[in-house]
């Protein structure tokens, strides 16, 4: 079995991490580069920078923090937001980001998977779906959350895949924020569904909900924000948790 993965993620607005519930009602959460650096220390597998108000606002990803992590941290990190063509992706790499991750801009136009899978490798390209559920479906939300699509979750994740995705990150709107737990069934029927790993991500409150994901989903790495932001989790700690539910985690 592969070794699971740990995933910090960090949403940042104007150079700070910030984290809300359901997509909203943001507060501060510390400098994102000491943030990644501490979580580097303490075993995290990779790390995850959102910059959440990229796209709504119509920015470029911030290249300056990229270099700053890149200088501080020895793990895998992917950034994502405002990364609309080939050149975007380009510079980022350069700065030192190991993947990227596209939302809104995969979805208005999903040759850029193909473009970018094809220029740099699909272990490069991260397909982030943001994912509600709207009367009996699971539909694409874009624009950090904002923006209801009519495209159901499961057939975009499936194109994504079939163009060249080499992962994807899975947020559960209904349940981010609200530490009642990962979405097991959508994750299950997701991760089955496809043959790509699949990140996991909304609704982690405690460590019994990361052997939950795992155990139940089989999904490939679980994400989490504040709870490891503001401390309620310790990633030594939820390491030797899972290890002592026989989950292979590095």
């Amino acid at each position: 079995m592969l070794a699971k993965r740990i995933i910090p993620c960090l949403d940042v607005k104007d150079g700070r991490t910030v984290k809300g519930v359901n997509f909203v009602d943001l507060r501060d959460a510390g400098d994102p580069v000491e943030l990644a650096w501490q979580y580097s220390q303490q075993g995290a597998d990779e790390l995850v920078f959102l910059d959440i108000t990229a796209t709504h606002e119509g920015r470029k990803t911030m290249i300056d923090l990229v270099k700053s992590v890149a200088r501080q941290v020895n793990i895998p990190f992917t950034i994502g937001g405002g990364i609309n063509e080939l050149k975007d992706a380009d510079a980022l790499l350069a700065a030192g980001a190991d993947k990227i991750s596209i939302n809104s801009a995969a979805v208005r136009n999903p040759n850029l998977i193909d473009e970018l899978a094809k220029s740099f490798g699909s272990q490069f390209v991260v397909v982030a779906v943001d994912t509600r559920l709207v009367d009996t479906q699971n539909l694409v939300h874009l624009r950090g959350g904002r923006e209801q699509t009519d495209i159901i979750t499961e057939a975009w994740i499936k194109e994504a895949e079939s163009r060249g995705a080499g992962e994807i990150l899975l947020t559960s709107m209904d349940h981010d924020g609200t530490k009642n737990g990962f979405d097991v069934s959508l994750l299950s029927k997701i991760n089955a569904a496809i043959n790509i790993p699949l990140i996991a991500s909304g609704g982690a409150g405690n460590e019994q909900h990361f052997v939950d994901v795992f155990q139940q989903s089989g999904v490939d790495a679980a994400l989490a924000a504040s709870v490891f932001h503001y401390g309620e989790i310790l990633i030594p700690d939820l390491k030797d948790i899972l290890r002592k539910n026989h989950i292979v985690v590095r």
